[in-house]
């Protein structure tokens, strides 16, 4: 019965992730040809650049908590009061990275003309990223209680992209964008609070020392998701850098497009996380395995035979030059699904951190290394970096299966 219970509760759980996700393809994919059109390829590529910062910012704040955090409140969430301590000191360690993301961000801003030229823009950006301090995911995910998780995200996009829709006419209403985000993040945060108060959950800050273990504690978590943000935002920051703003548009709307795709994905893999760290569950893993990549496999077919009709209706005809491009990140289409599998909800269930992270860091110092190449050879183009990523990614598929061969043992079979 119990085990039965425990199913039923992974697949209501991964059916409100889906719900999130399926609302983070929609809505973007709605504003995303709204602002296409409406905003000119050099002030849309300042968004996407930005965007692109406020990643490496949200990776700071997060520290890799989402995963580290979560695992402690599924350890301790019987226990109200040693809840309301994880919840407490978690807070404290995200505000201290906060900071510290804000002062590099200052640097950045001084250094980069771009950023430089965008400055409030980029920094009420910020705003929203700080925010997310208060969301508090890790709390629900470690609860197995997606759907605080779902509904208040929904509210949160929901809200401002119909303002978008209001409020962003053309370059001009620029600002706008991060402002409409701040907006649904607060709310957002009204909601969340509401459901921490009706569980009785006190939240409460033991001190520093306990801050700054948890960041030592999420160390490793934090430096596998810094690398995999290497796989993403630093392409991004470097197309900027050395190609133009145009460029960085025609490479976001793909991306955007790609990461539509991929977040089909993480609703199975973040729904299963939680269940594989209590049932280590061998059978359930290679079952899922088998069955979503039959859907991947046809999937990236469709994408290469729609590609031109899909950036004519997302993008509009400016945007028709990127078919070439979009088509170079099928690789990464296919090798997304079994690397996230294989990761965290795999290796990371059965305590495998250090295994999951080593291939990250290794996957994005050979990412980091191909990007020299590229620049070095007079390569450096946004079809040869698309190809790189795939061939990035097939790397860390095939090193995290390997090791979950290896220490299968540690699997419930």
């Amino acid at each position: 019965m119990g085990k039965n219970s425990d199913i039923d509760k992974l697949a209501k759980n991964t059916t409100m992730l889906y719900v999130m996700n399926i609302t983070k393809i929609v809505l973007p994919l709605v504003t995303l040809p709204y602002l296409t059109r409406v905003l000119s390829k050099d002030s849309y590529g300042v968004v996407s650049y930005v965007k692109a910062v406020m990643q490496y910012m949200q990776m700071v704040v997060d520290f890799g908590f989402i995963l580290s955090a979560t695992k402690d409140v599924v350890n301790v969430r019987e226990d109200k009061n040693k809840l309301g301590e994880v919840v407490g000191d978690t807070l404290l360690a995200k505000f201290i990275l906060v900071c510290v993301s804000f002062v590099v961000l200052l640097i950045m801003i001084a250094a980069i003309p771009l950023l430089r030229e965008n400055a409030v823009f980029t920094i009420l950006s910020f705003v929203t990223v700080a925010l997310t301090c208060f969301l508090m995911d890790f709390l629900f995910r470690g609860l197995e209680e997606m759907r605080v998780i779902t509904v208040r995200y929904v509210l949160m996009r929901s809200i401002s992209a119909l303002l978008t829709f209001v409020c962003v006419k053309g370059d001009g209403d620029l600002l706008w964008i991060p402002f409409l985000d701040i907006i649904g993040s607060l709310i957002a945060i009204v909601l969340v609070l509401y459901e921490i108060r009706k569980r009785d959950i006190r939240i409460k800050v033991t001190g520093i020392k306990s801050a700054w273990a948890k960041l030592k504690e999420s160390g490793l978590f934090f430096l596998s998701n810094m690398a995999s943000t290497t796989f993403t935002a630093l392409n991004t920051l470097l197309i900027g850098i050395f190609i133009d703003a145009k460029q960085v548009a025609e490479w976001s709307v793909c991306l955007q497009m790609v990461s539509a795709v991929q977040a089909m994905y993480t609703p199975i893999t973040d729904g299963i996380y939680p269940y594989m760290v209590k049932n280590k569950n061998w059978k359930l893993l290679t079952k899922t395995a088998k069955r979503f990549m039959i859907l991947v496999s046809v999937g990236c077919v469709f994408t290469f035979f729609v590609a031109k009709y899909a950036l004519l209706i997302i993008g509009g005809e400016k945007y028709v030059t990127a078919v070439p491009l979009l088509r170079a990140f099928i690789p990464l289409l296919f090798f997304s699904f079994p690397s996230m599998l294989y990761g965290w909800p795999a290796l990371g269930a059965i305590g495998k951190t250090r295994e999951t992270t080593i291939t990250t860091v290794i996957t994005a110092v050979l990412q980091v290394m191909g990007l020299v190449l590229l620049l070095l050879t007079g390569q450096f183009n946004v079809i040869n970096l698309a190809i790189l990523r795939g061939v990035t990614e097939a790397c860390m598929f095939a090193m995290r299966y390997g090791y979950c061969k290896k220490f299968k043992g540690g699997f419930v079979t």
